[in-house]
This record gives structure tokens, sequence and C-alpha cells, in this order.
């Protein structure tokens, strides 16, 4: 019983810390091993650019000759709250050999656009869902005025009502 009573009060043994440190060199080595690769880009580098596409890869076309027209910015009152203004700015995408034709009508296309938008409803206005429908309808005018086939888009720059 006197064994027994002395190995409970001696202090356990300590356990090698070997294991430990074999992990954490392991660690670091694999962590600078890692950055390596990665830095040096043999592992989640960006494709290269200058190789030629793989068969079947889509290729991006080259983007048409267009140019950009732009519109003097309006402010239009609306008549259904004596108080309320439009401001709109505007850019025509147009064909490149029809620039001059449409710059020279610019006038044309202000005084539609601005007829068309003071007889629209301020509640239609106000409606953000309204916004598509608004431009298909100023396109169509815009393209009456200038010819088919010379301006492709509108694109709205402002659009605020106040």
């Amino acid at each position: 019983m006197a064994q027994l009573e002395a190995e409970a009060e001696a202090p356990p043994s300590k356990k090698s810390k070997l294991p430990m440190l074999i992990g954490l060199v392991l660690m670091l080595l694999a962590g600078g091993g890692s950055f390596f690769a990665v830095y040096k880009g043999l592992i989640l580098a960006p494709p290269a650019t200058d190789m030629p596409p793989a068969d079947g890869a889509h290729v991006p076309e080259a983007l048409p000759e267009i140019a950009f027209v732009p519109l003097d910015p309006m402010v239009i009152s609306l008549t259904d709250s004596g108080a309320r203004h439009l401001r709109f700015s505007a850019q025509l995408e147009v064909t490149k050999a029809y620039e001059a034709d449409v710059e020279l009508l610019k006038p044309r296309v202000m005084d539609v656009l601005n007829g068309y938008l003071r007889a629209v409803d301020t509640a239609e206005l106000a409606d953000p869902s309204a916004m598509i429908r608004l431009r298909a309808q100023m396109l169509r005018r815009i393209q009456i005025v200038t010819g088919e086939g010379r301006v492709r888009d509108l694109l709205i720059i402002e659009f605020v009502l106040n």
C-alpha cells in the first residue's frame, strides 16, 4: 500500500512535446509552400490571354461602328401639378455613318421629346415600372423623326421628378 500512495503522490510524467513541434514545423512548411505556389502562379493563376481559344470557345465579335449623340438636358414643367418639374437628359446611340445626320436633326428630336414628355401623365412618370414603356415610346418617336435605321437606341442619363 505504501507503494501505491508513493505513486499517487509522485507528479505525473511529462508528455513529449515532439509531436506538437513536428506538427508546427509541417504547418509552416505547408503554408510557405502554398504561398510560393500561388505567388509564382503555379496554382490559382488567371488563364493566359495570349493563347488561342480552344475549339468551340466563344470569341466576342468586334463592336459595331457606333457613336453617341448627347441631347441637351431638358427641364419640363408638368401640366398636372403646377409646381412639379422633370429633369431629363439622354444620349442617342447611332451608327457612325449617320452621326452627322442625327446631329443635324437634334432640334427636331428635342421638340418631339419635349412634346411627348409634357403630354405624359404625372402618375405614369412617377411609376418606376413605366420607364421601359416611356423609353420605347420616346425611341420610336425619335426613329420616326430621324429616319429608320439611323438611331439604334436611346440611353436615358437623367430622369428626375422634383
